[in-house]
């Protein structure tokens, strides 16, 4: 039976979750901002998905004082549809209402219907609309947010 763990990432996973981010999306984040996210930002908290020692997704959010920002979520293409992208935010809602977060919110591409309807299955509702979001193709983000209290 396959191991899956989930558990907070350090530097030395940077190259995994550089992998990760590559075959996710069309406008990766450099892996010096990555590193930077890891190591230097303090409210920044990232964790990845291992499944038999094998990154195979990875999330992050920042914490300020009540509020939780999801600031990226991915699963590696091959291993989507399997409801393991549930499980990693699952995860890191549990995560944010430990470090006492009152709100969650993020931000999901207008097109990315699929992602919406996990999160909504979290009670995310949406909140707003980003113009232009996007850098890679200015596509509109839409702003989905939940009260955990």
């Amino acid at each position: 039976m396959a191991e899956l763990v989930i558990r907070k990432v350090n530097s030395a996973d940077i190259d995994d979750i550089v992998d990760v981010e590559q075959a996710s999306f069309s406008s990766p984040w450099p892996k010096e901002i990555m590193l930077q996210e890891i190591v230097d930002n303090h409210h920044a908290h990232y964790y990845g998905m291992f499944l038999d020692g094998q990154m195979i997704g990875y999330a992050g959010m920042w914490h300020v004082i009540d509020d939780a920002q999801i600031t990226t979520i991915s699963v590696i293409p091959s291993f989507r549809g399997k409801k393991l992208g549930e499980k990693l935010f699952l995860y890191v809602i549990e995560q944010a209402m430990y470090m006492g977060a009152k709100r969650l919110s993020l931000e999901v591409r207008a097109s990315n219907t699929t992602a919406q309807r996990m999160y909504r299955k979290f009670g995310l509702v949406p909140g707003g609309v980003r113009k232009n979001y996007y850098t890679d193709n200015q596509e509109d983000a839409i702003v989905m947010w939940v009260d955990l209290s």
